[in-house]
């Protein structure tokens, strides 16, 4: 099977097989509870800095490395579900999930270059 570059660079199949399922992906790879709390701890860094400005980089700093290390464990989770999907298929299915793996991998870079 040669690769297909013109379908790998098609947008994902909005069919509802499971395959197609794995190829959206998850909107958010942070949960929106953990932005949610994120998001406040920036806020009041904002609203401290008048008064307390060392303290409140600090917060910032502090919220932005939480934030950095949730993405990194995230996308490390992202990498291996995907490998675990394409990386012990047969021949018959091999072609299909490869292609749905490319779909996602480009899908996933996409949305980082895009930060």
């Amino acid at each position: 099977m040669m690769y297909d570059q013109a379908r790998a660079q098609q947008p994902p199949d909005k069919n509802s097989g499971a395959a197609a399922r794995r190829a959206q992906g998850p909107d958010s790879l942070i949960p929106a509870e953990e932005g949610n709390r994120v998001s406040q701890r920036l806020r009041q860094a904002l609203l401290d800095f008048a008064e307390t400005p060392r303290q409140a980089l600090e917060d910032a700093e502090s919220a932005f490395d939480e934030v950095t290390a949730q993405l990194a464990d995230a996308l490390a989770e992202r990498r291996r579900a995907l490998r675990a999907g394409w990386q012990d298929q047969d021949a018959q299915a091999q072609a299909e999930e490869f292609r749905n793996a490319l779909r996602q991998y480009r899908e996933i870079t996409e949305r980082l270059l895009r930060l």
